[in-house]
């Protein structure tokens, strides 16, 4: 991937830099080929990863269980892949030049 994101079809995959234990939950910029994204949770077992889950869902208007975690569940750096997202936050979508039909 040359960016953050990319698309699999109507997959979209982001390579994620995660931040534990912020003030709030918060997609942030682009930082290098990843990014950044602030969750409150702890990263307690895993618990920081899955609070992210569930708030980028609502981000790309898709169910916890469209987006996968293909690495990184107990680690800042993860990849998600979100099946067919119905909403594209603006620092992903000026990123992407087309969205699959």
């Amino acid at each position: 991937m040359t960016s953050f994101c990319a698309w699999d079809g109507k997959t979209l995959v982001l390579n994620i830099l995660g931040q534990p234990n912020a003030n709030r939950d918060v997609i942030g910029k682009a930082k290098g080929k990843q990014l950044q994204v602030s969750v409150t949770a702890a990263p307690v077992a895993g618990r920081a990863t899955d609070h992210m889950v569930r708030f980028l869902a609502g981000e790309f208007d898709v169910s916890p269980f469209d987006i996968e975690v293909v690495f990184g569940r107990f680690n800042v750096n993860k990849q998600l892949r979100i099946r067919s997202p119905q909403r594209l936050p603006s620092v992903v979508a000026k990123h992407l030049s087309v969205q699959p039909l």
